[in-house]
């Protein structure tokens, strides 16, 4: 059986910039969360930097009344085939847009959290950071990729709340000590905050970026 591929739709992309205005500024790029779309995460553009422009993608594959960028499988444990071919098309879209920015960051929320560490993971050294909300990192990875994030160590910020009843906490602890094992993590866990973006976590959020 011949395996579905599934692109990135550049035409549905939401930036926070006109195209006039996007040369020569940073990028952040924003992965959704599962059944959701890219008009979830720009809620959040007011409170990060204002330098950086923004573009959120939607996910290539339909789920609900929404979308996924890979088949969720076990919570917390996809295959990591499925998330590697979802990487492919977001590296593709970024290869195509790259030359127009000088620095490129990565934000996620829970699945799109994954993919955001996925693909510091593919490219270690592209990427100025890689923030990861409620999200975590993938299981399953036998190569040599980790060995270069730990040559390289970079800026990682993860934030997850102490309620998350989505995310397993053997995954959100996998994602700790992978991060502290190989990058330069700020790891903040929030009281009471279930699987959600609270005002006190984008504040951090905003400032990490601000610094990186």
């Amino acid at each position: 059986m011949v395996s579905v591929v599934h692109m990135i739709d550049q035409d549905i992309v939401q930036w926070t910039r006109d195209r006039a205005g996007r040369a020569g500024t940073p990028l952040l790029v924003a992965l959704h969360g599962v059944g959701s779309n890219e008009l979830d995460l720009l809620g959040l553009t007011p409170a990060l930097p204002a330098a950086w422009t923004i573009a959120s993608l939607r996910a290539p594959m339909p789920w609900g009344q929404g979308f996924s960028w890979y088949p969720l499988g076990t919570p917390g444990t996809p295959a990591v085939e499925d998330v590697d071919r979802a990487v492919e098309q977001v590296l593709a879209w970024i290869d195509a847009v790259a030359d127009e920015h000088p620095r490129i960051g990565l934000l996620g929320f829970s699945q799109g959290g994954s993919m955001a560490l996925q693909l510091l993971r593919a490219r270690p050294s592209a990427f100025a950071f890689a923030v990861s909300l409620s999200g975590f990192v993938v299981p399953g990875v036998t190569d040599a990729r980790d060995e270069a994030v730990a040559a390289v160590r970079p800026k990682v910020f993860l934030g997850h709340g102490d309620l998350d009843a989505v995310i397993p906490t053997e995954a959100t602890t996998r994602t700790q000590v992978w991060a502290a094992e190989h990058t330069d993590v700020t790891d903040r866990t929030y009281e009471g905050l279930p699987h959600a973006v609270s005002a006190e976590e984008l504040a951090d959020v905003s400032a990490f970026i601000a610094a990186a």
